[in-house]
């Protein structure tokens, strides 16, 4: 019986083709990393595979962009130019949603990010990612923030604009869209973005590590 976070024969081989020709035709983000690397450890993990493919449905455009400096993981990531449309209009948390009296959106980050088995990005994932190309020029995504901060009712964002990579904070009960994640091998995490009202936000990161 087929999991419910795998996906059938049909649908990675589908996958794994935009995988691969995004990967080639980005070589700039994981240089020194060979396909033939990345391609045995996606298939030694469907669960994992199956999230890329959820970041990949929600339009987040998910690549490799390096390795993980301390375990070696392949790390995955969202590589939209924006927020990904499928990850919008979202709450940091689900406090932060509840919290809200009115214009209440349909989900949070922490949560969508626990269902697709991803977790938003680090400040430091996402200057990492901005290294790479030039990501929420119009856009802002919702990063981990530290629990002494959330515990105050704040939570962090970040973005790019003129040609600077900013960290921002804001209550949790704005709402932005959820960008990138980072999935890593036996840790099902990765990391994504979210747009608040009057102005649009991400959670820029890194999808699974494999």
């Amino acid at each position: 019986m087929q999991s419910e976070k795998s996906l059938d024969a049909k649908q990675q081989d589908a996958l794994i083709d935009i995988l691969k020709k995004r990967f080639e035709k980005n070589m700039g983000r994981h240089e020194g990393i060979a396909w033939a690397d990345v391609l045995a450890r996606l298939k030694a993990n469907p669960e994992k595979l199956w999230s890329v493919g959820e970041m990949e449905r929600t339009g987040g455009e998910p690549d490799v962009a390096g390795t993980d400096p301390e375990t070696g993981e392949y790390l995955y990531v969202d590589c939209s130019a924006e927020s990904p449309k499928g990850r919008r209009s979202i709450c940091y948390d689900k406090e932060g949603l509840e919290s809200r009296k009115e214009f209440k959106p349909g989900d949070n980050a922490i949560d969508m990010a626990t269902a697709m088995g991803i977790d938003l990005l680090s400040e430091e994932q996402y200057r990492h990612l901005q290294k790479l190309g030039e990501f929420d020029i119009k856009t802002s995504s919702w990063i981990q923030t530290p629990a002494a901060i959330r515990k105050l009712g704040g939570a962090l964002f970040c973005d790019r604009r003129y040609d600077t990579v900013f960290t921002y904070h804001n209550g949790a009960s704005s709402y932005y869209g959820v960008k990138a994640a980072t999935v890593k091998e036996g840790d099902s995490k990765f990391h994504d973005t979210l747009s608040s009202g009057g102005h649009q936000y991400d959670a820029s990161g890194f999808p699974p590590a494999l």
